[in-house]
């Protein structure tokens, strides 16, 4: 019995592929298919096995909710503005670009402390803001995949690593500074996470697609004037090496207890790096060493 006209018809046709004798009758409160009394059973049968093969499944345990897009990016990028307006442009020759820059012969004399002091400083306005932005956007969606502790120190740890790469390959005279390489890691990063598969997506794309999208996008970001191309070529193999180490290796997030603590120790670092080279901030307009 069924209210459903459709439904009755559908029974009809599965009892008349049976060969079950039926007949069709409308009632007061639907429809209803009558069979003899010695094919009830079979027709209870085929009717059943017909309604199992064509529920519907149900619905799809959904997966867990994407990570929100995180803020520490875009709370990176005011720092690094914050911090322009302290030193001010490279052309104002202040003690921060003296003791903080990446140079190269410094570097391989034994001031580690460069490779991470150099990515907070910048030339002039549009240098800063323009790696804000970028930042703002890919740091953002290193720390969404990441979390914000392990995303900022693998961002930190590519950016050092890709100006000491730098630094040796220069010798000497040369010096650089700028978030770039950093944000050039954070492009490796992306990646090499995009290619690796994991427990919530097999695989997120294919590999000549993520390499096309490395060539394209260093190129179109260092067409600037005076663009260090092999430091922001070193923050991206940094960056993708580090990205595929922890695809490999790290399959869950982590607690936020240890994100947290991660963060904490990427913002030391930094703060360490500057304790290092001397300088102390007496005023935002005056600095001594």
């Amino acid at each position: 019995m069924t209210e459903n006209r459709r439904r009755a018809d559908e029974w009809a046709v599965v009892l008349a592929a049976a060969g079950i004798e039926h007949w069709m009758r409308h009632r007061g409160d639907g429809w209803a298919l009558i069979v003899p009394a010695a094919a009830g059973a079979a027709a209870v049968e085929s009717l059943a096995a017909y309604d199992r093969e064509n529920t519907p499944e149900p619905a799809a345990t959904p997966t867990s909710p994407a990570r929100p897009m995180s803020i520490a990016g875009v709370v990176v990028a005011l720092l690094l503005i914050g911090f322009f307006a302290i030193t001010g442009p490279r052309a104002g020759r202040s003690a921060w670009f003296d003791a903080g820059s990446a140079d190269a012969a410094r570097i391989l004399a034994g001031e580690w402390w460069r490779t991470v002091t150099a990515l907070t400083l910048h030339a002039d306005a549009p240098h800063v803001f323009g790696n804000a932005v970028a930042c703002a956007v890919l740091a953002s969606a290193v720390i969404q995949q990441l979390g914000p502790g392990l995303g900022l120190a693998l961002l930190l740890l590519a950016g050092a690593a890709g100006n000491a790469m730098t630094a040796a390959i220069h010798g000497t005279g040369h010096a650089s500074v700028g978030a770039s390489t950093a944000i050039f890691a954070a492009v490796g990063i992306l990646a090499a996470l995009r290619v690796l598969p994991n427990a919530e997506t097999p695989r997120r794309g294919k590999w000549w697609v993520v390499l096309g999208a490395c060539v394209l996008f260093p190129v179109l970001l260092g067409a600037a004037p005076n663009t260090d191309h092999l430091a922001h070529l070193f923050g991206l193999l940094a960056g993708a090496a580090l990205g595929l180490v922890t695809g490999l290796t790290i399959r869950r997030p982590l607690p936020a207890v240890v994100q947290w603590l991660l963060a904490a120790a990427t913002a030391a670092a930094v703060i360490a790096a500057w304790r290092a080279t001397g300088v102390v901030a007496v005023a935002p307009w005056r600095v001594v060493g």
